[in-house]
């Protein structure tokens, strides 16, 4: 940095040390003009030959914008006291420089000394809170400087005036989108993300704030990620403040839905492990794929039960029921018995280990050492086990309060929501962990923010499982403990159907339609239920889950077909191709004429007047104009006519 910069300003110094010795050749017509010109010009080379001495602290964007613009009057200055010089009889006759061109070029050598000054300032690592205004440069653009200021602040300011540099990037970012290009184009990614290793915890939160306002765009979003914001984020969710780490968290969900194509970049820094980590923390227990195991758990437990058992030279007894089960017999069914009968024993056997343990380390071992002391046996042991089995990235967790807790979960969950949008592999890598089960656990007991994003996390994972088989069939088996709880979820909020959840959690159980068995059919009621609800995107969002039951691409299209028509849903799907809205009628059409495909001789169709429903949709443009739509409508009309006028003989 510092070369470039002696590098720019070497030619501008040239240029005053040439206007400095032009000027004392001047005529004795221009002496006074040139001398004022002069006296400027060696103000200006002084402060360029402090830029060029401080160079290692000057900040390059601005730098580069003001020594050019510097280099501009200086290049015109010495065209004018060039034409001053005494060199010959003519020129000192006909050289004619109106008056007004010396005051023009005193004052744009002025605007530069004002530009260099602020220049020096905002670079300067000590500022004690003054106010630097604006230099002459920010007439035509005052946002640009003020961006320059900030950046300067987060290169060289002490951690204190870094955070509130960022806040004010923040503030700025958070106004316009151009701000943000500017923050982006001037240099303000990089500070940004060394704050947010190096600050405190409003610095950190302040800077990663800024760094989610900035992404945009996919372009944005690109640089930061070539700046390193993947990494940082990772290192943030790992050891960060809980605080800071549910920001980055919405950083993450930001910077994703601007740009889909770095989900799997953030899927390669482990963020998805440590996103499901926050999400399952005291909302299930921890999945062990993403818990640290240690090898130190396994030989302090094996220790304990060998001395329980060297303590131990007697059989123990233990009667369940009328029978007496020895030791064979306890390993067997799981039970691992005292060695005297006594809990506090045992207690006693392990906490002896643990201990020895650790005073064999003693760089980890004494605070633990201490707290044996301080607490009971039992607490002690219950905390030294949640520590080693679930690592040390959640160590302090318990101790946030419930706001922050809160706010951690409905980030983690609106993260995880982004990089779920058609990815395959992040999606599998969500549902290997016990993240489904999480969302379960929060659609029912979760605060309302937190219960939407888990819906809409559920929706894209399920639309991803829709395409993906292979997806669908692990994730998504009906007898697997997570998938009753998310379907058992998905389906109180359908059937209560006075959520906000409503069209994501409609939207799931349409994704999931594939999975559902012929017997399962209590989805159907409650969707078909909402055929007759007053809410248009809720019709719809129905009409289109009904529709992939129905669908022939569902193997059990006959037997949903069936549930639907037993439901209600015939008369239903009559009003609102009649009556109701034009988007609505689309989706309707389509699903009544799959239910009159499948089920052409049903005494409800015919009870409906499905036929002459759907020869009226047939005649109607903004239905058949959809090649897809008129097939449908051509068919069903050819299976109805054929059943229900056979029926109609009979």
């Amino acid at each position: 940095m510092a070369g470039i910069v002696k590098e720019i300003l070497a030619k501008p110094i040239q240029l005053a040390d040439q206007i400095i010795k032009f000027s004392d050749d001047s005529t004795s017509y221009f002496r006074q003009d040139c001398s004022e010109l002069k006296a400027k010009t060696e103000k200006l080379a002084a402060l360029l030959r402090q830029a060029a001495r401080a160079s290692n602290d000057l900040y390059e964007r601005p730098t580069r914008r003001i020594i050019d613009d510097t280099q501009q009057v200086l290049e015109k200055a010495l065209v004018i006291v060039q034409k001053c010089r005494a060199n010959g009889l003519i020129k000192r006759v006909f050289t004619i420089i109106p008056a007004a061109a010396f005051r023009k070029m005193g004052f744009q050598l002025e605007n530069s000394i004002g530009d260099v000054s602020w220049l020096l300032r905002v670079s300067a690592s000590s500022r004690d809170d003054e106010y630097l205004g604006l230099p002459p440069i920010a007439a035509n653009e005052p946002i640009l400087c003020l961006i320059w200021e900030q950046i300067a602040i987060l290169y060289s300011g002490t951690l204190d005036d870094r955070c509130d540099a960022a806040a004010s990037l923040v503030s700025l970012a958070r106004d316009n989108d151009r701000y943000g290009k500017l923050i982006i184009e001037e240099g303000g990614v990089v500070p940004l993300l060394k704050l947010v290793k190096e600050g405190k915890l409003e610095g950190q939160e302040n800077a990663v704030r800024a760094i989610g306002l900035l992404g945009r765009d996919h372009e944005s979003v690109e640089y930061m990620i070539h700046a390193g914001v993947c990494s940082v984020f990772a290192k943030m969710l790992k050891d960060a403040p809980m605080k800071v780490q549910a920001v980055v968290a919405w950083a993450v969900s930001e910077l994703v839905e601007h740009y889909p194509k770095c989900q799997d970049l953030f899927a390669q820094h482990n963020i998805i492990r440590l996103l499901v980590g926050h999400l399952a923390f005291e909302t299930v227990q921890e999945h062990s794929k993403y818990a640290i195991t240690s090898n130190k758990t396994n030989s302090i437990h094996a220790a304990a039960v060998v001395l329980a058992s060297k303590s131990a030279n007697v059989t123990k007894k233990n009667l369940v029921g009328n029978k007496t089960i020895d030791d064979d017999d306890d390993e067997k069914n799981g039970f691992i018995a005292h060695p005297t009968g006594n809990k506090h024993q045992m207690h006693s056997v392990v906490t002896n280990t643990i201990a020895m343990n650790f005073q064999s380390k003693p760089k980890n071992g004494n605070a633990v050492g201490q707290g044996i002391g301080k607490q009971t046996q039992s607490h002690h042991l219950q905390h030294q086990h949640n520590v080693l089995v679930a690592g040390a990235s959640i160590k302090g967790r318990e101790l946030e309060d419930p706001v922050t807790k809160a706010f951690m979960k409905k980030m983690a969950a609106r993260a995880l929501w982004q990089l779920a949008k058609g990815n395959s592999g992040i999606c599998r890598s969500i549902t290997e962990s016990r993240a489904l089960l999480c969302f379960a656990v929060l659609l029912e007991k979760g605060a309302e923010d937190v219960k939407y994003n888990s819906a809409m996390a559920l929706m894209e994972i399920t639309a991803v499982a829709e395409i993906d088989s292979d997806l669908r069939r692990s994730a998504f088996k009906p007898n697997t403990p997570a998938c009753k709880a998310v379907v058992d979820q998905l389906y109180v909020i359908v059937k209560r159907a006075d959520s906000d959840l409503l069209i994501p959690c409609i939207n799931a159980i349409g994704n999931l339609a594939r999975t559902f068995k012929a017997t399962e059919t209590r989805m159907i009621g409650p969707l078909v239920r909402l055929l007759d609800e007053g809410e248009a995107e809720i019709t719809k969002a129905a009409c289109i889950a009904l529709t992939k039951f129905a669908c022939t691409d569902n193997y059990l299209h006959i037997d949903h077909s069936k549930a639907i028509i037993s439901g209600g849903g015939a008369k239903h799907l009559v009003q609102l191709v009649y009556f109701g809205e034009q988007f609505v009628q689309t989706s309707a059409v389509i699903l009544l004429c799959y239910i009159a495909l499948h089920v052409p001789d049903s005494e409800e169709l015919g009870e409906a007047e499905v036929l002459t429903v759907l020869v009226w949709a047939s005649k109607q443009p903004f239905l058949t104009q959809d090649e897809t739509v008129a097939t449908l409508l051509e068919d069903a009309n050819s299976r109805l006519e054929l059943y229900q006028s056979r029926n109609s003989r009979h």
